[in-house]
């Protein structure tokens, strides 16, 4: 038995196929929100490059032409979703925790920040993390995750100078080793376990070392 295919309606919804009492049920249309989730969900498993615009509107359970209404293609849905986990970890460091204060505060702070954004858009964050540059969207993502990786870089210098990290320890290898605890937390954090308390513990972590103060 073939199903009926999805129809657009006038008002937005899309009719789907008669149920078992003979009437054609209606399946709500979705928003530009959640049309976002789908896609961010559909990049990550695919990946960008093997994700089409039909995959998209199956995964959202819409036509083409309805996603369309919405996004112009597949790189305004990348471009929105870069935007979102780009804007967030941007917004960090124009708090006050982040602009005043001894570097080695304001650093702690901006990496509890930065867990924090990932506890709560993982998968805008997970997918910010894996762009490559093949696109022009994503070049521009990359030029903006080096010039957050840059604001940090300074900070961690500035602690050097203050004495307040390893003089021994380059400024540039302490900055990508910060950088790569802080992003690696997307590979294995799960939502729901031990959230609230995640920001601090990756910021003890990468601050104060594992081992136990002599």
């Amino acid at each position: 038995m073939t199903a009926e295919p999805l129809v657009n309606r006038p008002d937005g919804a899309v009719d789907g196929a008669a149920g078992p009492s003979g009437r054609r049920g209606r399946r709500p249309s979705r928003g530009p929100g959640s049309l976002l989730e789908v896609a961010v969900g559909e990049f990550i498993t695919r990946g960008y490059d093997a994700t089409s615009m039909e995959h998209l509107s199956q995964a959202a359970g819409i036509t083409k032409s309805s996603f369309y209404h919405h996004f112009s293609g597949k790189e305004a849905l990348l471009r929105a979703a870069l935007e979102r986990a780009l804007d967030r970890l941007f917004a960090i460091l124009d708090e006050p925790g982040a602009q005043h204060g001894p570097p080695l505060e304001r650093l702690r702070y901006i990496v509890r920040g930065q867990v924090q954004v990932l506890i709560e858009d993982l998968p805008y964050v997970t997918l910010l993390l894996r762009v490559r540059g093949n696109t022009e969207t994503e070049r521009w993502a990359l030029e903006r995750r080096r010039a957050f990786d840059a604001h940090v870089a300074s900070l961690v210098r500035d602690a050097v100078v203050a004495g307040d990290l390893r003089p021994d320890v380059e400024s540039w290898l302490a900055a990508r080793l910060l950088s790569g605890l802080v992003n690696s937390v997307v590979e294995w954090y799960r939502p729901g376990r031990g959230t609230a308390h995640l920001p601090e513990a990756v910021a003890r972590a990468a601050f104060d070392g594992i081992l136990p103060a002599r």
